[in-house]
């Protein structure tokens, strides 16, 4: 955002601008005569210097105090309060995909009802062993177990 907002006033500031224009006298005047020449002088000047004395632009425009502030105020505020404060609640509070705050409650909740069944937590003989048919050694052959 700041990016384009930058790019605006690049291209308003290279917009109509010659090389050695009258108005971009870049030569100073100095005077050694009366003080009324120095009002001329500030006079012709005023064209080409921001009005504002030792002011560094923020970057989004170099001729007007004012825009630039406001343009930074506003992209500092959407960009810091918007986006990070607000996009990290957001993303605090997203619900949680893995499901694992739920395996754990239930875990615990079937830990509970084993203890006061007096039952032990896991059980020896967690399958039914009569399901299970495994190959016996000469139907194994020199297949490699590995435990």
């Amino acid at each position: 955002m700041s990016g384009l907002i930058r790019l605006r006033a690049l291209q308003g500031l290279t917009k109509n601008v010659s090389l050695l224009t009258k108005k971009q006298n870049f030569y100073r005047k100095i005077g050694t005569s009366s003080k009324k020449n120095v009002t001329e002088v500030a006079s012709e000047n005023s064209e080409l210097y921001p009005a504002h004395k030792n002011w560094v632009s923020w970057g989004y425009s170099t001729t007007d105090k004012r825009i630039d502030r406001h343009a930074m105020h506003s992209i500092f505020f959407f960009t810091v309060t918007i986006c990070l404060v607000f996009g990290s609640y957001y993303v605090m509070f997203l619900p949680n995909k893995n499901m694992l705050d739920w395996a754990q409650r239930e875990a615990y909740l079937e830990l509970r009802r084993r203890e006061k069944l007096g039952l032990p937590p896991i059980d020896e003989d967690y399958f039914d062993l009569s399901e299970f048919h495994l190959p016996t050694d000469e139907e194994l052959g020199d297949t490699e177990v590995i435990i």
